[in-house]
C-alpha cells in the first residue's frame, strides 16, 4: 500500500537535524528526518504525529505511562471513587505499595473535604487516643 522512504531519524541525531532545519516549515522538516510514506500513487505522505512522538522521546519525555511489571491491571490513578453503597475502596495496588498486611488498623480522622487514616501499631496506640482530643480541637477551626 504505502512504502516507508529512508528509515527515520530518533535520538540526538533528530534533534540535530530539527535544529539545522529550524528555518523549515514543520511538515518539510518532519520530511526531512525521514517521517513520511509514499503511496502507490507517487503521493508524499507527512506523518507529523509519529515526528512529534519522536521529538519528544528524543527530549526524554516519555508519551505513554510504562505498562504495569506483570502487564495485567491497571495503573494506581490515586483518585477514587464513592460507591453507591457509600464505600470507599483503596485496592491493593496502594496496600501493597505501603507493605501494609491484613488486619492492619487505622484510625479515621474526618476534617473539613478531607479523611485521614492513621495507621495505628502496639507502640502508638496509647498516644492516638491521647492526642485525639486535641486533634479533634484543630478539625473545629477548619470547618468554620
Amino acid at each position: 500500500m504505502s512504502d516507508t522512504a529512508t528509515s527515520a531519524l530518533t535520538g540526538k541525531a533528530l534533534l540535530a537535524k530539527v535544529k539545522e532545519l529550524s528555518s523549515l516549515p514543520r511538515r518539510e522538516r518532519a520530511k526531512q528526518c525521514g517521517y513520511y510514506t509514499t503511496t502507490k500513487g507517487g503521493q508524499v505522505r507527512v506523518n507529523l504525529t509519529d515526528f512529534y512522538d519522536a521529538l519528544l522521546s528524543a527530549r526524554g519525555i516519555p508519551l505513554s505511562p510504562e505498562a504495569p511489571k506483570d502487564g495485567r491491571g491497571r495503573e494506581p490513578t490515586y483518585r477514587v471513587s464513592v460507591h453507591q453503597n457509600g464505600q470507599i475502596v483503596i485496592g491493593a495496588t496502594y496496600t501493597k505499595a505501603m507493605g501494609l498486611k491484613p488486619g492492619d488498623e487505622f484510625e479515621i480522622k474526618l476534617g473539613y473535604k478531607h479523611i485521614h487514616l492513621i495507621q495505628k501499631d502496639d507502640k502508638t496506640l496509647g498516644q492516638l487516643d491521647d492526642d485525639s482530643e486535641s486533634d479533634d480541637d484543630d478539625l473545629d477551626d477548619e470547618e468554620e
